[in-house]
């Protein structure tokens, strides 16, 4: 799907195209094709400059994908990075793309994958299908673990603004990029500071049993272990769950003096309302990605106390956050989540490369792409040999009076 926004519509309008998207849904379930973003999303074309290329320019222009997730629980984050990577193009579209001495258009091709790792698959196929040169995304690490190897196949360069797992730039591919910290580093930092700083020393961990969550609570756990600390209990559930009572009940004998938790935010907040509920005396440590409305409202007043290491700086402290946001909010009516500045960043670099490059030659592009120094909104963007940011920066933030409050920021690798 090309760029798009919000339209308002009539009560009557909605049903005819709901029933349309129904119809829609069964012809392309059926044939096992993903389905357009459009039809699940509700997307529509915006106004102005889209970055659309000329009819009959097809020759010219160079197409760039985004997949994240456009509907369900995450879509609040998955529009915002979409819009963010739409103004990306917009703005290089405006400043003009030169390669091989002729004026290019760039086209922005988005795609629903619900943060469902079946469905990124499927994605995955139509973007390499629709000839991208590259896709910003995938949101969750799941997803971007079942797209991958599709992109890498194809010689499509992958560059995520979100996905966290470790495995992700572990495949010893040579044109996948993230322009956040990987969750190896958030776990050990995040252990680092339960210990030493907070002084506990008595933790257990929930995950959702993603790569994310998963990964994220045995790297904290082993790091608690390594400096000295006790874990009472790992434990897994659905990620779709809102039941932790099994895990719960079991903790509140072992009386631990803080709950890891790793999964999603909305999944988070039903936790620490769970928490509290039972009357379990222990701190809530979330997962990145929770610092953001989703939590808040889904943990309530439950909510305060918990802590979490965000990739970044607090966004007043990203160098073009203030402007970012200005543009941002001139341009689209989506809330601005703190991903999109990743999200933007992440789009930044990929066209920057093309640009640097004078080549619209995936291969050639990944390995400028190895060599950039971008300024970007989020911090410094530079990768190493495997795809991850060189100089990542890291914020812990506490939910103080159900209000997300950065208290401390970490810049480099840990030791």
């Amino acid at each position: 799907m090309e760029a798009g926004s919000h339209s308002r519509r009539s009560t009557q309008d909605q049903s005819t195209d709901a029933a349309r998207r129904r119809q829609l849904m069964g012809w392309l379930m059926a044939l096992a094709l993903p389905l357009p973003a459009a039809a699940r999303s509700g997307i529509q074309p915006r106004p102005g400059n889209s970055g659309e290329p000329v009819a009959g320019d097809e020759s010219t222009t160079l197409r760039i994908g985004f997949a994240g997730p456009l509907s369900g629980p995450s879509s609040g984050v998955g529009r915002s990075m979409h819009d963010a990577v739409l103004l990306a193009v917009e703005e290089a579209n405006q400043r003009g793309l030169r390669i091989g001495g002729k004026t290019w258009r760039i086209r922005l091709i988005a795609q629903d994958d619900r943060a469902d790792n079946a469905t990124a698959e499927y994605v995955a196929r139509y973007l390499v299908g629709q000839k991208v040169i590259g896709v910003v995304g995938h949101w969750n690490s799941g997803a971007s673990l079942a797209a991958a190897p599709i992109y890498h196949a194809a010689g499509v360069i992958q560059i995520s603004p979100a996905t966290m797992s470790r495995r992700f730039t572990a495949q010893d591919y040579p044109a996948v990029f993230r322009t956040i910290p990987n969750n190896e580093s958030v776990g050990l930092y995040s252990a680092e500071y339960v210990v030493r700083r907070m002084g506990i020393q008595r933790v257990a961990t929930i995950d959702d049993r993603t790569p994310f969550g998963h990964g994220l609570a045995e790297q904290f756990s082993r790091a608690v272990h390594d400096r000295g600390g006790q874990v009472l209990g790992t434990y897994s559930v659905s990620e779709k769950t809102s039941d932790f009572n099994g895990p719960l009940l079991e903790l509140r004998r072992r009386k631990p003096e803080l709950i890891f938790f790793g999964g999603l935010d909305w999944q988070a907040g039903l936790l620490a309302k769970a928490i509290a509920r039972l009357r379990i005396d222990a701190r809530l440590m979330v997962s990145p990605g929770s610092v953001g409305l989703p939590f808040l409202m889904s943990a309530a007043a439950a909510g305060n106390g918990t802590v979490v290491f965000e990739p970044g700086a607090a966004a007043e402290r990203m160098p073009g956050w203030k402007a970012f946001r200005q543009r941002y909010g001139l341009r689209f009516d989506s809330d601005l989540h703190l991903y999109a500045s990743f999200a933007y960043d992440a789009a930044q670099a990929l066209l920057m490369a093309v640009r640097q490059s004078a080549s619209n030659d995936p291969t050639v592009v990944a390995q400028e792409m190895h060599r950039l120094r971008l300024a970007g909104v989020s911090g410094p963007i530079a990768f190493n040999a495997e795809g991850d940011l060189e100089k990542p920066s890291f914020t812990l933030y506490e939910v103080q009076q159900q209000r997300w409050v950065p208290l401390l920021q970490i810049d480099g690798l840990p030791r």
